[in-house]
């Protein structure tokens, strides 16, 4: 095989495991069992459209982040993300178009920890998070977002 399509690869889909909406900066997230993401993002979020509209992180990474900090896995409201997901590697999706339940995303940029990180996890957080935070993500068609959603690429 050439080293594209061993990119373009992938073992099996992944699914999305919890959904959170911000109403507002600094406030509680809102954990809910289904969303409609739309132009703008998730509805009820106060999402940034564009490159920025939707935020996930894998569930594999919450643990990761929890090792670094002498803890177990770490909640994903701290995080702030949107969606985490389980079974695939986001970062390998990078740039690529995938479904995420009825809707499309395209994956943009990495979420870098805010400078806010260390006041929710502690001394070492911001470091802790960095590299493991997630990817935003663009819309490319909107529709409806649930728990146990499959999350895979658009090939």
């Amino acid at each position: 095989m050439s080293l594209s399509e061993l990119i373009r690869g992938w073992a099996e889909p992944g699914r999305v495991e919890w959904i959170g909406l911000r109403p507002a900066r600094r406030l509680g997230v809102e954990v809910v069992d289904a969303s409609t993401i739309s132009a703008d993002g998730l509805d009820g979020d106060r999402s940034r459209a564009g490159k920025r509209a939707v935020t996930l992180i894998q569930q594999e990474h919450l643990a990761a982040i929890g090792s670094y900090l002498g803890q177990g896995p770490v909640a994903p409201e701290i995080l702030r993300r949107n969606l985490v997901v389980s079974g695939i590697n986001l970062a390998a999706l990078k740039g690529r178009e995938v479904q995420v339940g009825e809707a499309v995303l395209r994956f943009t940029v990495i979420c870098a920890p805010c400078s806010r990180i260390e006041e929710a996890l502690g001394k070492g957080g911001y470091s802790a998070v960095r590299g493991h935070g997630g990817w935003c993500a663009e819309v490319v068609q909107p529709g409806r977002v649930r728990l146990g959603d499959a999350v895979q690429p658009v090939d």
